[in-house]
């Protein structure tokens, strides 16, 4: 028994001095000022996808190696090593300082677009702050109009496409919160706006769908003397998404919107058309009240009647008790 403890204590200890004695070896490779050892190990750590010992190997090494013929190498493994670890934002700031230092290196197509990829991936979700889409949206663009034939050309207009497609998100339901909130008003203006800076947002039929729908909901909601004006914008709007989109899943539905609206505006010439509406609206409410209180009073006078039915069969058997209580009275006085 003593010898498992004593074995078992003795493997403990040699892990703790293998690893001890790693970690030891790769601190002393840090503060090494032998070049090519660091150089060979860092390149040793980067194909064993160790990437962040990589990363900080090279960094150590470029403070000794400024000036020479590895010095470009060593910047753009920094760089990759960083890349490949998924520290985009340093490895950004590498690429960026090494084809300042080296525009000419073989190394400089791929650090072109390497960096490009990094402020790509560094961007936020729609419902964030776009600063850095805007930035990577300049960046990539200038890429595209320098390098036209550069071998990742189509990655980089992915990247745009979706960067774009992101800023129209944002603008669409920036909008679209205007008419969730029932701010018909200012859903519309917005809406208008996002086409304005924006005439190929890839929501544009979800777009003129919600002005179409912000200036009807408006129109209903406003006075009587107002109505009319604004219906007739709300036909505006419907005859502009249709000339657009005839054959929208939005169709339907805006076409009986909009027969409504010709009925109102049609039926009767001017202000009339509006009230006669409301009137045909108050009619319809006063019927639909009307019938739901004689379902009422039919319900309560059918309760009365089972009140009334069961108090009389009540009473019947109260009389019959009673008849009975005194019979029997009247036989105990006899007896």
């Amino acid at each position: 028994m003593k010898l498992k403890i004593i074995a078992a204590a003795a493997a403990a200890a040699a892990a703790a001095l293998s690893l001890s004695s790693c970690k030891s070896q790769y601190e002393m490779l840090l503060n090494s000022n032998d070049v090519d050892l660091k150089y060979e190990a860092a390149f040793r750590y980067f194909n064993d996808a160790k990437f962040t010992k990589a990363a900080d190997l090279f960094e150590s090494i470029s403070v000794l190696t400024g000036g020479t013929e590895r010095d470009d190498t060593v910047q753009y493994y920094w760089g990759l090593s960083n890349y490949r670890a998924k520290d985009y934002y340093t490895a950004e700031t590498n690429f960026e300082k090494f084809l300042e230092s080296y525009p000419r290196s073989p190394f400089s197509a791929e650090a072109r677009f390497l960096r490009l990829d990094c402020m790509y991936r560094s961007t936020l979700r729609y419902e964030l702050d776009q600063a850095p889409t805007y930035r990577a949206i300049d960046a990539i663009s200038q890429f595209m109009s320098e390098y036209p034939d550069a071998s990742h050309a189509d990655v980089c207009r992915e990247m745009l496409n979706d960067l774009n497609a992101r800023l129209d998100t944002k603008a669409f339901e920036a909008a679209r919160l205007y008419y969730k909130m029932e701010d018909y008003i200012a859903s519309r203006v917005s809406f208008r706006n996002v086409l304005k800076d924006d005439s190929e947002n890839i929501y544009r039929e979800d777009i003129l769908y919600y002005i179409a729908m912000s200036s009807y909901k408006y129109a209903q909601l406003s006075v009587l003397q107002k109505q009319k004006e604004r219906y007739m914008t709300f036909v505006d709007d419907y005859l502009n998404f249709i000339g657009e989109y005839p054959e929208s899943e939005y169709r339907r539905e805006l076409d009986t919107i909009y027969r409504r609206v010709q009925r109102i505006l049609g039926r009767y010439p001017g202000q009339q058309a509006v009230e006669a509406d409301m009137e045909e609206h108050d009619d319809r409410a006063f019927e639909k009240e009307r019938r739901r209180l004689n379902r009422e009073q039919k319900a309560i006078m059918r309760k009365g009647a089972r009140l009334n039915e069961k108090f009389v069969d009540d009473t019947e058997d109260m009389v019959i008790l009673r008849g009975m209580e005194n019979e029997s009275e009247a036989k105990s006085e006899n007896f």
